[in-house]
């Protein structure tokens, strides 16, 4: 064979182009309409253009800078993965980490917020003088926020309860933090009264205590309140969560209805105790027969699932059925997420972003599946407000 082909580049041209028709002397066989397939058109590929579909690319990075600042105004600190869950919850997990990655870079680069890192090595951003002045350019009351930010050592309570009520409203939910929720019960106690401090109050071993939740969500059935356990909770606070898991199904101060109870955890040893604690909550009750307006009774009804049921009338002067009036939903915080890195490098998980039953909690087999989140763009460019 080498022979042949050395003697094959030393012929005249028009020997070369025989020798290579002799090397493969069986042309391609054709079916009998293969005339009539040349004249078909391949058909062009369908390019998804996703958002800049609906926005112009002009006005994308605008709109952005906008989203991501007022978050980072109305929160004081954020990370980069809030800005992911508060710009582009419908995207992919590493399509919307590296979408805010960007963001936050151009941000910085052009001082309208600083980079900071914690005691934890977390990076965080806190809004600048000039980043507040761009807001007020376009309509937006904002304050500075660096000198709060440069302060705190370990903010990762807070990060947690705002990445939580940024995933409720992801999912179209009225969502809250701590801070925003009793400021909303207070606008409806008349002038004169003192200050709502809590939500509920309880009695515990030690005694009475004003309950709040970390966060809040608004859903069609009543509220979900939300406590972010960051570290194992003390007799006192084990009281209290046993105290709160009592309390699912009456209507709290502001008139909605206590509907769920979603302890998140930071570890899988404070997921275990809090389930402890509800597992002896549950042996307790549960040897007492469901009076109509008192007692309640938990099943568990799935991995950190419980239900709660209580005897309820359907009709004025009825019968009291035994009826689930709410959930207690346990779950790990996502601590997993923020230390994603996009490159070949990682080690991190990338599951528990919105594609799956997750955020902001695992939704129990009785309740309606989460629907997908669309973008909180597009509010921006239909407005036009700011342009």
């Amino acid at each position: 064979m080498k022979h042949q082909i050395t003697a094959t580049m030393d012929a005249p041209h028009g020997e070369q182009v025989a020798a290579g028709v002799e090397q493969n002397p069986r042309p391609r066989e054709h079916d009998a309409d293969g005339a009539a397939s040349d004249d078909v058109q391949p058909q062009p590929r369908l390019v998804n253009r996703g958002i800049t579909a609906e926005i112009h690319p002009s006005a994308l990075q605008q709109i952005v800078w906008l989203r991501a600042l007022e978050t980072v105004d109305r929160f004081r600190v954020v990370r980069a993965i809030d800005i992911a869950v508060a710009c582009f919850p419908e995207r992919p997990f590493k399509a919307a980490l590296t979408a805010a990655q960007r963001a936050m870079r151009g941000l910085t680069k052009a001082n309208l917020v600083r980079r900071y890192r914690t005691d934890r090595f977390q990076h965080v951003y806190g809004l600048t003088v000039a980043g507040a002045r761009w807001l007020n350019d376009r309509g937006v009351q904002a304050v500075s926020s660096v000198r709060r930010v440069v302060d705190m050592t370990n903010p990762e309570h807070a990060l947690w309860m705002n990445f939580i009520v940024l995933g409720a409203e992801a999912r179209g939910l009225r969502a809250m933090t701590e801070r925003e929720a009793l400021q909303d019960l207070n606008l409806q106690r008349d002038e004169g009264e003192a200050a709502i401090q809590g939500f509920l109050k309880v009695e515990l071993p030690n005694g009475a205590r004003t309950l709040r939740p970390d966060a809040v969500a608004f859903e069609d059935d009543g509220l979900t309140w939300f406590e972010i356990d960051r570290s194992k909770r003390g007799a006192d606070r084990e009281a209290a969560l046993s105290a709160l898991a009592g309390r699912v199904g009456m209507r709290l101060p502001n008139q909605a209805v206590l509907r769920r109870v979603v302890v998140l955890a930071r570890t899988e040893r404070i997921w275990l105790r809090a389930q402890a604690v509800l597992r002896a909550k549950a042996a307790l009750a549960n040897d007492v027969p469901l009076i109509r307006g008192s007692a309640r009774h938990f099943r568990e009804a799935g991995h950190g699932v419980f239900e709660v049921w209580a005897a309820v009338t359907q009709n004025p002067g009825g019968y009291a059925i035994d009826a689930c009036i709410g959930h207690i939903v346990l779950q790990l915080l996502p601590t997993w997420l923020p230390k994603v890195r996009l490159n070949s490098g990682n080690r991190q998980p990338l599951a528990g972003w919105f594609d799956e039953n997750f955020l902001p909690y695992r939704r129990p087999d009785a309740l309606p599946p989460w629907s997908l989140p669309v973008s909180p763009l597009l509010k921006y460019s239909r407005s036009g407000e700011h342009w």
